[in-house]
């Protein structure tokens, strides 16, 4: 289902609440909501012509419909409008949901789980599905600010860009202001072309380095519009902070409705498709995360 919102649910609190969150989703862009639940494995070989999962056990339908009909129930509580669809797919959930992704405009999951999708933020798997997934992913986490801002976390990565203009989207979507946060430090600069930070940055001039952050911030806000047609204005606060980066995200996520990360920003070393302050984000904001993949 093209451009459908796709939410995974499992039976748990979390997963409910990632329902009602996908169904606003769903709402604000006037796509459909797809309701997933992923069961078992599938076989290692499957014949040519074969459905890419085999059917779900008998014994597990009755329990595994309930579940579903439960996240239904709450989709339409949040959202009464939108048009919802929901599949049972015998498969790795992690395998699953990166399938769906593919044809998704959006991937929502909750923080915590109980049954097919527990752990699924415990681990790698969320790593590997943020890092993986065909789509933006939101992670349902913490609590979010009912009247806050978008927040965006802006690195000036060409990683970044598409999380710059999916977060200018979002805001114009709910109507509210984007916070675009650049955190800087000495280490920002780059004493040497390598990946990562230098064994050794030193930074003599510490107000030619603001300036120059302030500049990729700038540019890098200036550079992007929200993905709309006649997309409204949104209103914008630039945000520069000398800090230590994940600490300053992780607080600043207090007062946001939803926080936007790019999967890999500057000093990313190359293959590691999501970074440590992405992975930070995910296991301690205190709002939903969404992590956006750039163009392969």
């Amino acid at each position: 289902m093209s451009d459908a919102v796709v939410v995974g649910v499992d039976g748990s609190a979390s997963g409910l609440n990632a329902v009602a969150v996908a169904a606003r989703e769903a709402h604000l862009r006037a796509a459909p909501l797809r309701i997933v639940h992923a069961c078992d494995r599938p076989p290692p070989f499957l014949p040519p012509g074969a459905e890419p999962w085999p059917p779900l056990d008998p014994v597990l339908e009755p329990m595994v419909q309930g579940v579903l009909a439960r996240a239904e129930e709450r989709a339409y509580e949040a959202a009464p409008d939108i048009d919802v669809f929901r599949s049972v797919v015998t498969g790795e959930p992690l395998e699953v949901l990166e399938v769906e992704s593919r044809s998704a405009a959006l991937a929502v999951v909750g923080g915590r789980g109980q049954s097919a999708f527990a752990g699924l933020l415990l681990g790698s798997t969320a790593v590997q599905l943020a890092a993986h997934g065909r789509c933006p992913l939101m992670v349902v986490r913490g609590r979010p600010a009912p009247d806050g801002p978008v927040l965006l976390a802006v690195d000036g990565s060409p990683a970044g860009e598409a999380a710059v203009e999916f977060a200018l989207t979002e805001a114009a979507l709910r109507d509210v202001p984007l916070v675009a946060l650049h955190v800087w430090n000495t280490w920002s600069a780059r004493a040497q072309e390598s990946p990562g930070d230098p064994p050794l940055a030193v930074v003599s001039d510490v107000d030619h380095l603001r300036d120059v952050e302030q500049r990729l911030l700038d540019e890098t806000v200036a550079r992007h519009r929200p993905n709309r047609p006649n997309p409204p204005q949104v209103a914008v606060e630039r945000r520069l902070v000398r800090s230590r980066i994940r600490p300053a995200l992780i607080d600043a996520s207090r007062e946001a409705q939803l926080m936007v990360v790019g999967a890999r920003g500057r000093g990313g070393f190359t293959g590691l498709l999501l970074g440590s302050v992405g992975q930070a984000l995910l296991h301690h904001a205190h709002c939903p995360v969404t992590v956006v993949r750039g163009k392969e």
